[in-house]
């Protein structure tokens, strides 16, 4: 029995080696997601990857939900930092309006424009509207996000010609132009709790819970919050401003949806 056995497991090894040896599986590429590649596509402008670690988008943009082929309004676009993430998020067959103005633009427009110019963001249109002047239209958007400029509700200020604006008015416009089910994604500095809404514009920060009530009476409900942006050692007596805290707040990430 011992003989048979040997002979055939000698049987087999000559078989085994009369095969070619198969070729090596290379590893699997690990998945990215759409998220995460907007962050590193080519031609991405260099001063964007410094804004990354303090604002993370790709998880910010991943817990609002936006997916490709959707349409999104970027309220108060700044220099137009989120307004690039999204173009790249909805893809080709989303679109994207990024909203400004002459006060916006005054601080970001060189910015903002050269992002914009030779067409470079072809899924993008911008939307130039004053304060108190902002006409959105009626169920046209799917989601739209405000970050770090949900305070300025709440600025007044004659030295850069920012108007007073009719906030119950303004949330209005914004609710109407989402469609049945859309979001609406905030991010901001947090203010001490009970902090009155004039914070926003002494030191350019919000209660969250002023945020939530302002909403709510808007007509959206809240669908979910995120720790993401927290930073626990922010000083709230400080002005977002302050080279002591600039770029490092504690900021508060909220869903909020226009119901069905």
């Amino acid at each position: 029995m011992k003989t048979i056995i040997t002979c055939a497991t000698f049987a087999i090894l000559l078989t085994a080696c009369g095969q070619q040896a198969s070729e090596p599986v290379a590893p699997a590429e690990p998945e990215v997601s759409v998220y995460e590649a907007a962050l590193t596509y080519p031609g991405r402008p260099e001063g964007d990857f410094e804004k990354d670690a303090g604002r993370q988008p790709d998880k910010v943009l991943e817990f609002f939900g936006v997916a490709a082929g959707e349409t999104v309004l970027d309220m108060f676009s700044g220099g137009g930092y989120y307004t690039e993430m999204l173009a790249h998020v909805v893809g080709a067959s989303g679109h994207v309006t990024s909203h400004t103005n002459s006060v916006v633009l005054n601080f970001s427009g060189d910015e903002f424009n050269a992002r914009l110019a030779g067409g470079r963001l072809a899924n993008v249109d911008v939307l130039n509207a004053e304060n108190n002047e902002l006409e959105l239209g009626a169920d046209r958007f799917d989601i739209a996000i405000m970050t770090l400029n949900y305070h300025d509700l709440y600025w007044v200020s004659k030295e850069y010609g920012w108007e007073k604006i009719d906030v119950e008015a303004f949330l209005a416009e914004l609710h109407k132009s989402l469609k049945p089910g859309g979001t609406l994604g905030i991010v901001d500095h947090h203010a001490e709790a009970g902090a009155p809404r004039e914070t926003g514009g002494t030191l350019h920060r919000i209660d969250p819970g002023v945020v939530l009530a302002d909403l709510e009476t808007a007509g959206f409900v809240l669908d979910g919050e995120s720790d993401l942006l927290r930073n626990m050692e922010d000083d709230y007596n400080k002005s977002v401003f302050d080279p002591a805290v600039r770029g490092q707040t504690d900021r508060f990430v909220m869903r909020f949806k226009k119901p069905e």
